[in-house]
């Protein structure tokens, strides 16, 4: 049966969602086109009429999961508008958000994968990135005659290796306890 051009777009959509989650939790090659179209309720044969190749997906996938996190961002400033670093930190550098492995921030869940991706991946988690750094810029202050693109550099590289380490140990009171070293120290930052 033949699938009109809408369904064919919506089917994409699903597919690109469906591997933005997927790929976060089980990492690029921690997933097979099988598994990931029928994740989505599409058989294998469906993939190659949407897709050029697997890291065509990927870099699809990326771009989306980037989307969502800064999404996620916006809402939380929005719900803190006084003060959307602080609603920032306190969501990000959370035990909720560590434990998110489908929905978390997409740079902790496949930041050194994505390193060993191809240029269009990379590029993917590039865009998001900045819009991650440019967000945090336009909150902080400079520091020092520090300009403000490297305070946010900071911070980020700060927020992201904390809930990076809080997910490889066991112990939960030692993930929060580099959840809450990070919050400390970002917050020491913009005081600064």
């Amino acid at each position: 049966m033949r699938v009109s051009r809408i369904q064919a777009a919506e089917n994409r959509e699903t597919v690109i969602n469906v591997a933005s989650r997927l790929f976060r939790e089980r990492g690029f090659d921690g997933i097979g086109l099988k598994d990931l179209m029928k994740g989505a309720g599409l058989t294998q044969g469906a993939f190659y009429k949407q897709f050029a190749s697997k890291e065509d997906l990927a870099a699809q996938a990326s771009r989306r999961a980037m989307e969502s996190a800064t999404h996620r961002w916006s809402d939380a400033t929005a719900a803190n508008p006084e003060n959307p670093l602080e609603a920032v930190i306190s969501f990000y550098l959370s035990m909720d958000h560590r434990g998110e492995r489908m929905d978390g921030c997409p740079v902790v869940a496949l930041g050194s994968d994505a390193a060993r991706q191809g240029a269009e991946v990379k590029a993917s988690f590039e865009a998001g990135i900045k819009e991650y750094l440019e967000m945090l810029a336009s909150w902080v202050g400079k520091a020092d005659g520090e300009e403000t693109g490297g305070k946010a550099m900071a911070i980020l590289s700060t927020m992201v290796g904390a809930v990076l380490l809080s997910r490889v140990v066991n112990d939960p009171d030692l993930a929060q306890a580099f959840l809450d070293a990070a919050s400390d120290r970002v917050r020491e930052a913009v005081a600064a």
